[in-house]
């Protein structure tokens, strides 16, 4: 009786020489990714150049398990198979070569995001969180498009599954609208920076240091000690000072002096003033002016400007003005009012006196 020396329409022969060629095929691949990964990685060690070390990660991704399956699609070149076996290995060699793009594209885009965003993430750690989310919708939506087409390349009809999938999405975004409102608000808030960690904000009558931007909170330290908790999206509609980023200060105050004050020295004030605020450092004089008459006094008003943010310093330079004007108004016998009033009474004389 005859032995049959086939299997699935091909000889041992046949088969011997594929699983040879997949063999050398596979070594050779392994041998070229690791060759690659240490030149390309010795390379970006010596370049500031950001595309050899996004080489580098890509082909250290290859999965051994897709080398493998292209090796047995190139063994399986030199053997016959029937028009459903063909496709099923067509298939399998399509599908892992579909995941192994995903795995690439995936890498590639937390690479980018996270080289990217690294300057201007620079004094701003809370901006990582975001980061990172923005790198997962980037690998979700990847993942996403793989999936579908790995189902259309196993000859599935997706047209009926993307509707589904969209009709799902929008009542998703219905039910989750305030939720996703947050989100796109701590998006918006790091790449436009209104403001970053430390900055000192006022919003409505609230006022503190940004301690936190998340997902979907702003955590504020107020001046009293409690944390405030701002909704990023309540946050992005409202009206925010942000002091941290004052370049200069405007500084307005008033007095008064007592009307029984000699013109000349009324005259003469301003000009006090004047050198008073010129004698401080990190100050800027704009005006001063003996502008009202007031009910019981002679009404003054002085603008000047503090060139810094810093608000300990600017109450120092103002004590400063303050103590300074009291000095010379006291040497030049100026006296400072205080709310009064002057009653006559008329006493009726009696008749006969």
């Amino acid at each position: 009786m005859p032995i049959d020396t086939t299997f699935l329409g091909n000889t041992v022969t046949a088969w011997g020489a594929a699983i040879a060629i997949a063999a050398l095929v596979l070594i050779a691949l392994r041998i070229t990714r690791r060759v690659l990964v240490k030149r390309f990685t010795a390379l970006a060690a010596h370049t500031a150049n950001r595309v050899d070390d996004l080489v580098a990660t890509l082909i250290a991704r290859t999965q051994p398990l897709f080398l493998l399956v292209i090796a047995a699609f190139a063994g399986s070149r030199v053997l016959t198979f029937g028009d459903r076996l063909a496709t099923i290995i067509d298939r399998i060699t399509m599908v892992a070569l579909l995941i192994q793009i995903a795995i690439w594209a995936s890498h590639a885009i937390t690479f980018v995001i996270t080289r990217t965003m690294e300057a201007r993430l620079e004094g701003d750690a809370s901006g990582t969180t975001t980061v990172r989310f923005l790198g997962f919708l980037g690998r979700l939506g990847v993942w996403s498009l793989a999936f579908l087409v790995v189902l259309d390349n196993l000859g599935y009809n997706i047209t009926a599954l993307v509707t589904g999938l969209g009709i799902g999405g929008v009542a998703v975004a219905l039910a989750v609208q305030n939720i996703l409102g947050d989100l796109f608000g701590s998006l918006s808030i790091v790449l436009d920076k209104p403001f970053v960690i430390g900055d000192f904000i006022v919003v409505d009558d609230l006022a503190g240091t940004v301690e936190h931007i998340g997902l979907k909170t702003t955590r504020v330290r107020a001046l009293s000690g409690e944390q405030l908790v701002f909704s990023n999206t309540d946050l992005l509609g409202a009206r925010i000072h942000n002091y941290k980023r004052m370049q200069q200060r405007r500084v307005v105050f008033s007095f008064r002096v007592t009307y029984d004050t000699p013109p000349d020295k009324v005259a003469a004030i301003p000009g006090m003033i004047r050198e008073v605020i010129e004698a401080r450092e990190h100050t800027r004089f704009d005006r001063a002016h003996f502008h009202q008459f007031g009910e019981s006094a002679l009404n003054y008003e002085v603008v000047y400007y503090v060139l810094t943010a810093d608000y300990n310093l600017y109450m120092d330079i103002q004590q400063a003005i303050n103590l300074d004007l009291l000095r010379r108004f006291a040497a030049e016998g100026i006296e400072f009012a205080f709310p009064t009033r002057t009653l006559y009474v008329n006493t009726p004389v009696a008749a006969g006196e």
